[in-house]
């Protein structure tokens, strides 16, 4: 590696200059600085990945180096001063290392040698330069208004490389849908001559339907024979020509994924018109349930009636305040839809746009509600996991190029999805993950190539802000969040192609889109301090951007009165936006919001404060028209103003609302069913049931999902009750989520899924009505307000325009109606995505018809869930299983029949509607008393898979056997006919028997459990003959093991390899609480004044409720501050005696670990000073969780040598070499997991007491490896107690080991106090572990503590302050 060279001046590049300066638009007047920084370690396993990839498709690569280039656009024309290049320096570098950024790469090739740059497509700034960028104006580079990261790989060979070779190499290093190829270093981030779509009217009037079919091929607007004909004949009866806009417009309304034809049309099936569309058939199931819909199929999501609760919110949310308590009725929020084109085009990003636009869809109920918990599925091909291949994958099928492979949809969609949750803030806590390729009895190939991206969102609502006001005329049109980009122009229309594929694969580059998470984050605090504002909401109407963009959406929001709408008023993020596309692009992180003009104060100083872009584009009109002014070249002024402009602007739009969104003419459709072909299921002869299981277990709908849990957050808002981990070794089996609706109750609501889409092969109805049957099932295990009471979404996935799809669709979805009715439970929103079909080569494979059932329900307990891990080893637990369809045992469409290539011809299914009804309502009364210990529903997989499941998430053994007189082992096995397994202790069996005998309900006892740890013996028995003796430890190993192979791929092998081992031998932790540790009281009356605690976040933080909620329980006055505050001078920091700097991911931690926040921190001198002067007064302590522990770590308030106490940066606020920082991960990647930590001695005044104690904890986080500066040092710190917290192994020791050690942070240290102990820093979350309900896991004597121990931290904080010493 070349060393440092010397500091020198930038190499500025220019562009080529044109010779007219006027029109050169300001990036063509900038230049680009090039940034080269050399890898410093812990670059993550992403890399490793590539790189190992790379060495099997060249087996000629002799080596690998990288670095990686920051190019910054820098707008003015005189190069940097040594001031702003030492800033820029320390922001792109590694703060430990003082010579690893370079203004010339480090990367000098040879003659042999490759060097390849690659990075993102430049057609729309990222959103990792937002972030850079949002950072430089924070610590003042106003220039900087770009930053663009690229890779660089020099590539060594023993011989010159061949251009084969480099394709090859350049197809593996980059994504090409996302990135691109940059032969030379990027001199300039001018787009140059744009592609504008075609400009001008469709001359209708003249051409007749030829120039709209014209238009329709050209902008791939996917109008179908129908409404070209519908809009010729409307244009030509108002004797006017449509211009380019409204025609999009009209293909983006009234697109099939925006207008929902087919659920709302007239549907012939075999020649009989059903009597009503499948939308009111749907509409129909409310009839039968309780009427506890607040909202529903009208809004943004559905609600249902909550309950009252207590909670805290800032007195007053445009400048810093104080939290009060409040009480109010909050209701259940829920929503759920699907982004399956964008996530098969571009998994991560398409992924990612997905969970973002749902996040909206729960933010923009009502006049605004809150985000609290997401859900995530996904369906996906045959993996074709290189190395791991499995009997039902044939390897010489094709895919398409225009999709991903099945295999980067399974990682690289779970990514984006779990990045953006994590980035802004919401867990996710349930889902679904199912795999299907095979070729049917008929010779079809059915296959998920068109991938499905599930996203659902529980919330909640205050009940005052239910209702949306009707636009009235004078109301402003308000847009907040982010700027226009040139992204996903068209995607309605692209959306709604019958068969992927189809559609110019131009358009599928234009269908990627762009999320940032940040954004919507600040958006959303915008939102929410609107809901929370002292005098009212002063939001009238809220709807989120989403198909169709502006268009869309503002139409949407001023129908019926009619808007005027002013192009000139919008934030562009590129001058070369063309009206169209502001119009009918989908950029993300946007609502469009109604305001009366007296708040425009309000909203314009919220979002100053959370700095989110707020424009104010138009007004409401009154005149029930849309009109879309484009006012660019003269901007504000109307034509009926006096002084009119020579060229008065164009109306790109000028269009009757009622014609565009009122009520149109059904659309008919003509379907036929077609009966599958069908052949019995034929097993290999002699099968025995281990051998099935060897298969079964790895089929990815079966096996475990811990691939998907371990990099999501599940924790973070401290409203989780539950999320998918149970049991010792944190299980990913749970079968519900459970949420609180306050930090300070204990009612919430229950969310769980259902979706049987291989079964819809056989039997579209039945597998209607084991969907609902599973999402019930799995709901039952949460005590509900009642069975009546729980409302769902339905989404539905099918490719509904192809021959016999379509029919199958309207037989499910009556299949559907008919059991909900006999359930009592009602759909009350949902979405559907009919093109679910790809084009591979000549031929249409379509995806299996799927339907996914999200049930939710009030919880008026959320303590009462049971969850499926077995609790009562040794014989104490007593198995049963409540069949509901009994004597049933059918095989068709069951993971037996798919792991053999095969359907068979009978699916199970849900035969006695009134047996789930009795089932629900006997095991809910069972929760309420008390006597169920475990549950869990038999569902993919079969009663054996259940059992097993049960006994993976206990750590323990079984021994069962099953009555089935006349039946073969493999049917009563494996069929997946719905049912109950349960595990009571002895005492309480009869009872439970009793009650469900009484209610005509079979009920078996087919066991107990057997010995605790991995080595005790499974035994399952059928008639009395035993087909499976094995110690749990090695079947669950076969179950872990698909996962581990997609682990494999998306983190560091060897910790993967580490985990899988330890899973193989653990029991699991040992918590301990010495008997010295303090009793944790909560000072209700404490006397004395309250001391103040200020809760500080800066842009990307996310945990500051849950931190508020942790002070608030231990008597503090918390306050809400932002960085924004801080650094404007609104407040001062004299009254406060602590701060706490809280988790999440500032400025998105672009640049390492909370590394914005700290040079928001270190290069405003009202901030830096502000809280410089803060640390040296003696009667000061702070807090710093995750984001905050880095921040911490990086300002040197922790972590610096002990020796020097206190010591201060100097006076030029110039940051100091800290002498911790902390890396990435390990493993490579976030990881999330329910850890256990050790306390030991030291000065650390907010864990006196708890020496000893070894404790769980919620741990989230990316990056918290802790590097020292130098090993003395960290010995040093050891040695005088400044790392009181340290990872813990099962014995409750210090661990390096993964993933009891989440980061690899050398000698399991999690935290580190500062000499005086007045300053800690940890990367766990106490915060998020404060009440009992918030542990994933408690194990006798913890599960009967009334306060957690983590409580005492903050009450220790509290004692300090009242203390006379300081």
């Amino acid at each position: 590696m070349a060393t440092a060279r010397p500091p020198c001046r930038p190499r500025m590049q220019q562009p080529e200059h044109n010779s007219s300066l006027q029109q050169q638009s300001p990036a063509e007047m900038s230049s680009v600085l090039h940034f080269y920084v050399r890898p410093s370690g812990h670059e993550g396993a992403a890399c490793g990945y590539t790189q190992r990839k790379l060495q099997e498709k060249l087996p000629e690569l002799q080596d690998i180096k990288t670095e990686l280039c920051y190019n910054v656009n820098w707008t003015v024309n005189s190069s940097p001063s040594a001031e702003e290049l030492k800033k820029l320096t320390w922001l792109f570098g590694c703060p430990l290392l003082l010579d690893d950024v370079a203004q010339e790469s480090w990367l000098l090739p040879g003659s042999s040698d490759l060097l390849l740059e690659v990075g993102p497509r430049l057609n729309f700034s990222t959103p990792t330069s937002t972030n850079i960028v949002s950072v430089c104006q924070a610590v003042g580079l106003g220039a900087v208004d770009r930053v663009e990261r690229t890779r660089r790989y020099l590539l060594s060979f023993a011989h010159p490389p061949s251009a084969e070779m480099e394709a090859i190499a350049l197809a593996t290093l980059h994504d090409r849908m996302t990135e691109q190829h940059f032969p030379q270093p990027i001199q300039s981030f001018s787009l140059g001559c744009i592609q504008v779509p075609l400009g001008g009217p469709i001359d209708i009037l003249a051409e007749g339907q030829s120039a709209l079919e014209k238009a329709n091929q050209e902008l791939g607007l996917a109008l179908d024979s129908w409404d070209l004909d519908f809009y010729t004949k409307r244009f030509q009866e108002l004797q006017r020509n449509p211009s380019t806009v409204e025609v999009f417009d009209l293909a983006q309304s009234n697109s099939e994924h925006s207008r929902h034809w087919f659920f709302k049309g007239r549907l012939h099936v075999d020649g009989q018109e059903l009597a009503h569309s499948l939308f009111e058939s749907i509409m129909s199931t409310q009839a039968s349930s309780n009427p506890n819909n607040i909202l529903k199929f009208c809004d943004n999501s559905s609600a249902i009636q909550g309950k009252e609760v207590q909670f805290l919110r800032p007195e007053d949310p445009t400048r810093p305040s104080c939290f009060r308590q409040h009480q109010g009725l909050r209701h259940v929020v829920f929503t759920a839809e699907t982004h399956n084109f964008p996530t098969g085009v571009a998994p991560f990003s398409g992924a990612t746009t997905g969970t973002g636009g749902r996040i909206r869809d729960v933010q923009c109920t009502g006049h605004g509600a809150h985000v609290v918990a997401g859900t995530a599925g996904y369906c996906f091909g045959n993996l074709h996991i290189p190395g791991y291949s499995m009997p039902w994958e044939d390897s010489r099928l094709q895919y398409p190029e225009n999709f991903a492979r099945p295999l980067e949809i399974a990682i690289e969609a779970s990514n984006g999805a779990s990045d953006y949750g994590n980035k802004f803030g919401e867990p996710v806590l349930a889902g679904f993950a199912r795999s299907l390729g095979l070729q049917l009895p008929d010779g079809q190939r059915r296959e998920w190539i068109k991938p499905i991206m599930f996203s659902g969102g529980i919330g909640t609502m205050e009940a005052e802000h239910v209702s949306k006001e009707p636009p009235k005329p004078g109301m402003d049109v308000v847009k907040i969040g982010g700027p226009v980009y040139r992204i996903g122009v068209g995607g309605g229309a692209a959306s709604s192609v019958q068969v992927q594929g189809d559609n110019a694969s131009d358009l599928d580059f234009g269908a990627v889109q762009r999320g940032d998470p940040e954004m919507e984050q600040k958006m959303n605090r915008v939102i929410r301090a609107c809901v929370e504002a002292p005098g009212g909401n002063p939001i009238c109407s809220l709807h989120d951007q989403g198909a169709g963009g502006n268009g869309n959406v503002l139409k949407e929001l001023s129908d019926p009165a009619g808007a005027i709408i002013y192009t000139s008023r919008f934030q562009l993020a590129d001058p070369t936006l063309s009206a169209l596309e502001i119009w009918g692009a989908e950029y993300q992180e946007s609502n469009a919001l109604l305001l009366r003009p007296p708040d425009r104060d309000f909203l314009s100083r919220v979002s100053a404060r959370e700095r989110c872009p707020v424009c104010f584009v138009g007004t409401i009109t009154g005149d029930r028209r849309i009109v879309l002014v484009d006012d660019r070249e003269f901007p504000g002024k109307r034509s009926d103003e006096g002084d009119a402009p020579p060229t008065p602007p164009s109306n790109p739009v000028d269009l009757d609302l009622d014609w565009v969104l009122g009520k149109m003419p059904q659309k008919e459709f003509f379907l036929q069913r077609s009966l599958p072909v069908l052949q019995p299921l034929a097993l290999p002869a002699g099968l025995s049931v281990r051998q099935a299981l060897t298969w079964v277990l790895r089929l990815p709908a079966v096996a475990s999902k811990r691939y998907l849990t371990n990099k999501v957050d599940r924790s973070v808002g401290g409203l989780v009750a539950q999320q998918q981990c149970v049991g010792p070794l944190q299980t990913p089996l749970a079968d519900v989520a459970v949420v609180a609706l306050s930090h300070q109750a204990l009612v919430g609501a229950a969310t769980a899924l259902g979706e049987q889409p291989v079964k819809s092969l056989l039997d579209p109805k039945a597998a209607a009505r084991l969907a609902v049957a599973e999402a019930l099932t799995n709901l039952v295990f949460a005590l509900v307000t009642d069975l009546r009471d729980v409302k769902c979404s339905g989404n539905w996935m099918w490719a509904a325009k192809l021959p016999g799809e379509g029919a199958a669709l309207a037989d499910a979805c009556e299949a559907m109606v008919a059991v909900m009715a006999a359930l009592g439970v009602a759909v009350d929103g949902g979405k559907d995505s009919l093109s679910m079909a790809a084009r591979v080569g000549s031929e249409t494979v379509r995806a299996p018809g799927s339907l996914v059932i999200s049930a939710y329900a009030v919880c008026p307990d959320i303590t009462a869930t049971v969850t499926p891990d077995l609790k009562h080893p040794k014989e104490k637990g007593h198995l049963l299983y409540v069949p509901l369809s009994p004597g049933q045992h059918r095989l068709g469409g069951t993971a037996l029949a798919q792991c053999f290539s095969q359907l068979g011809e009978q699916p199970p299914d849900l035969d006695l509607p009134e047996n789930l009804v009795h089932a629900f309502s006997i095991t809910q009364g069972l929760l309420k008393d008390r006597l169920l210990c475990s549950g869990h529903d038999v569902s993919d997989g079969g009663l054996i898979t259940c059992l097993l499941e049960m006994a993976f998430a206990g750590n323990c053994g079984i021994e069962v056997d099953i009555p089935a007189p006349g039946v073969d082992a493999l049917p009563v096995l494996f069929a997946e006919e719905p049912g109950l397994v349960l595990e009571v202790q002895k005492p309480d069996v009869a009872q439970v028997l009793t009650r469900y005998w009484d209610a005509g309900l079979h009920c078996l006892e087919l066991g107990h459990t057997g010995d605790a740890g991995p080595h005790a013996t499974v035994r399952v028995s059928v008639n009395g003959a035993v087909v499976l003796e094995e110690p749990v430890g090695q079947l669950r190993a076969l179950w872990e093991e698909t996962s581990f192979q997609l682990d494999r791929l998306q983190a560091e092998p060897h910790c993967v390899a580490e985990e899988e081992q330890g899973l193989r031998e653990r029991t699991g932790p040992t918590y301990c609480l010495p008997p010295t540790f303090p009793k944790a009281s909560v000072p209700h009356e404490p006397g004395g004044p309250t001391p103040r605690v200020a809760i500080f976040r800066e842009e990307g933080s996310n945990g500051d409720r849950e931190m508020a909620d942790a002070f608030h329980l231990a008597g503090f006055e918390v306050w809400d501050v932002t960085m924004q505050d801080l650094s404007s001078g609104a407040i001062r920091l004299d009254t406060f005696r602590g701060v706490a700097f809280v988790g999440g991911f500032s400025y998105a931690d672009v640049l390492g670990s909370a590394k914005g926040w700290a040079a928001a921190v270190t290069f405003n001198p009202q901030a830096g000073a502000e809280l410089r002067h803060f640390r040296q007064r003696p009667d000061t302590f702070s807090l710093g969780v995750c984001n905050g522990c880095q921040l911490l770590a990086l300002l040197g308030w922790v972590g610096g040598s002990p020796s020097e106490e206190a010591a201060e940066t100097g006076h030029d606020s110039w940051p100091a070499r800290p002498g911790l920082l902390l890396r990435h991960n390990v493993s490579g990647r976030y990881e999330s997991r329910w850890s256990s930590v050790r306390v030991g001695p030291g000065p650390a005044l907010m864990l006196r007491g708890m020496e000893g104690a070894v404790l769980p904890v919620w741990s989230s986080h990316g990056e918290g490896y802790m590097a020292f500066s130098s090993p003395e040092l960290q010995a040093q710190m050891e040695a005088r107690g400044l790392a009181p917290l340290h990872w813990a192994d099962d014995d409750g020791n210090p661990t390096e080991q993964y993933p009891l050690n989440p980061n690899g942070s050398p000698r399991g240290v999690a935290g580190v106090c500062s000499p005086d102990g007045r300053h800690l820093a940890l990367m766990p979350h106490p915060e998020r572990s404060v009440r009992p309900w918030q542990w994933a896991w408690r194990p006798p004597p913890f599960d009967t503590l009334t306060t957690s121990p983590w409580l005492q931290l903050f009450i220790n904080a509290r004692n300090w302050t009242q203390e006379g010493s300081c």
